[in-house]
C-alpha cells in the first residue's frame, strides 16, 4: 500500500512540475463546464421557487375553455363557483401584458382586490393601491429601477380604451420574497385592470380555496358545471380546472425543458472543447511521452507508470471542477448571471436587474467532478498508455 501511496504521490507533484501544462488543462476544463454548472445551479433555484409560489397560491386555478383554448371569464363565474360544495373562497384575477416606457418595456399586469395580494409581497415604498376608480398601481423594484420610477410618478397613457385613457400614479414600489417577481410585475385593482385592457366584467381566472383535502372532488364538480356564466351567441364558456399539484407539475416541466435545451447546447460545445483539453493533457504531447521514457527507462512498469496518470488527473479534475463551482457560484451571485438567467426566464435580459435564485446543489457539483475528470484521464492516461507501452527509447525521441 505504502507503494501505492508513493507512486500516487509523484503523480500529484507531477502538477506542480508542470504549471502551464496544469494551468491550461484546468482552463479548458472549466471553461467547458462552467456554463453546466451555472445553468444547472439557476435551473434548480427556479424550480425551488416555482414550489414556493405554488404552495403560496390558491388551491384550484379556474380559467375558461372555448374552441380548445383559455378564454376570459364572466364576472358571474365567481358565484357559481363559490356555490360548488366544498369552495371557500374565489378571487377573481386579471393576468395581461402591456408596455411601458418610451422603451416599451414589456410588464405585466395584475389585478386583484387589494386585500387579496400575495402574501410574499411587501410594500418598501409608498403604499398599496386604493380601491377603483383611482388610477393607482403598484410596481417591482427591479422594473422601477429600469424605468427610472419613483413614488408619486405619473405615467402618460399606455392604452387605448373606449371609456378613454387615464394618466397612471405609481403609490408604492414593492419587493417579493421570490425574487423574480420583481422583474416585470405590475399590481392594480381588479377593475381597473379591465380597464386597461378593455373589458368589462371579464376575468383571467378564478383562485379557488378548498375546504378538506379532497381537492379531486371540488375539481370534478366544477368541471361539470354546464357553463360559467350567461350563454351568449358563441355558446357557453366551459371550466378548465388546474390543481396546485398539476400546476407545480406544469411549471416544473416547463424549466425541465429549458434545462434540457440549455444542457443539449451545452454538449455541442463540450464536444468542441473536449480536444482542446485532450490536446492540453497529453494527446500529441512530446513532453509527456519523453517524461514516461525516461520513467520506464530508470525500471518504472507500465501500471505505475498509469497510476501515477491516475493520479495527476484526479487532482487535476477535483481542481478544474472546484474552480467551476467557484466562478459559477460569482456569475451568479455577483453578477446576477449576466448572460444565462433569461436563458431560463423568457421575462429577464441579459442582465437581469434582480437576485436571480439558484442552488448548486450536491449532485450537479459531484456530477462536474466525474465529468472533469473523464475528460482529463481521457487525455492523460491516454497517452500515458501509448508513451508506456512503447519502447523508452521510441518515447524518449
Amino acid at each position: 500500500m505504502g507503494s501505492f501511496l508513493g507512486i500516487a504521490a509523484t503523480g500529484v507533484r507531477s502538477v506542480l512540475l508542470h504549471p502551464l501544462r496544469s494551468a491550461v488543462t484546468v482552463g479548458g476544463v472549466v471553461a467547458a463546464l462552467l456554463p453546466f454548472v451555472a445553468g444547472l445551479g439557476l435551473s434548480r433555484g427556479l424550480r425551488d421557487q416555482a414550489e414556493v409560489s405554488v404552495r403560496e397560491g390558491a388551491d384550484l386555478y379556474v380559467t375558461g375553455r372555448r374552441l380548445g383554448r383559455d378564454a376570459s371569464l364572466p364576472l358571474e363565474a365567481v358565484a357559481r363557483v363559490r356555490a360548488v360544495p366544498g369552495v371557500t373562497d374565489v378571487v377573481p384575477r386579471i393576468v395581461g401584458e402591456i408596455r411601458l416606457g418610451d422603451e416599451q418595456v414589456s410588464a405585466v399586469v395584475v389585478g386583484l382586490p387589494r386585500e387579496r395580494l400575495p402574501r410574499v409581497t411587501s410594500v418598501v415604498s409608498g403604499r398599496l393601491f386604493a380601491p377603483s376608480p383611482a388610477a393607482e398601481m403598484v410596481v417591482g423594484s427591479a422594473l422601477a429601477r429600469r424605468l427610472g420610477l419613483s413614488v408619486g410618478d405619473r405615467i402618460p397613457p399606455f392604452y387605448r380604451c373606449a371609456r378613454g385613457e387615464r394618466v397612471f400614479t405609481v403609490v408604492g414600489i414593492f419587493d417579493a420574497d421570490l425574487p423574480v417577481w420583481e422583474a416585470n410585475l405590475v399590481f392594480v385593482d381588479l377593475e381597473i385592470a379591465a380597464e386597461i385592457f378593455d373589458q368589462r366584467d371579464l376575468v383571467s381566472s378564478l383562485l379557488v380555496t378548498t375546504s378538506g383535502p379532497d381537492r379531486e372532488a371540488v375539481k370534478t364538480a366544477i368541471d361539470r358545471l354546464d357553463a360559467l356564466g350567461p350563454v351568449d351567441a358563441h355558446g357557453p364558456v366551459r371550466a378548465r380546472v388546474v390543481t396546485r399539484d398539476r400546476l407545480e407539475a406544469l411549471l416544473s416541466s416547463g424549466l425541465l425543458h429549458r434545462e434540457g435545451v440549455f444542457d443539449l447546447l451545452w454538449l455541442l460545445a463540450l464536444a468542441m472543447a473536449i480536444p482542446v483539453v485532450l490536446v492540453t493533457s497529453g494527446v500529441g504531447l512530446a513532453e509527456r511521452r519523453r517524461e514516461v521514457g525516461i520513467l520506464k527507462a530508470t525500471g518504472w512498469q507500465t501500471d505505475e507508470v498509469l497510476l501515477r496518470a491516475l493520479a495527476e488527473s484526479l487532482v487535476l479534475a477535483v481542481a478544474s471542477a472546484s474552480l467551476a463551482i467557484v466562478l459559477a457560484f460569482v456569475w451568479l451571485e455577483g453578477f446576477g448571471g449576466f448572460g444565462i438567467a433569461s436563458v431560463f426566464y423568457a421575462g429577464l435580459d441579459a442582465m437581469p436587474g434582480v437576485r436571480v435564485p439558484f442552488r448548486l446543489a450536491p449532485v450537479p457539483a459531484l456530477l462536474c467532478t466525474l465529468m472533469a475528470f473523464v475528460v482529463v484521464t481521457t487525455g492523460t492516461v491516454g497517452s500515458s498508455w501509448r508513451a508506456a507501452s512503447a519502447a523508452p527509447s521510441e518515447a524518449l525521441r
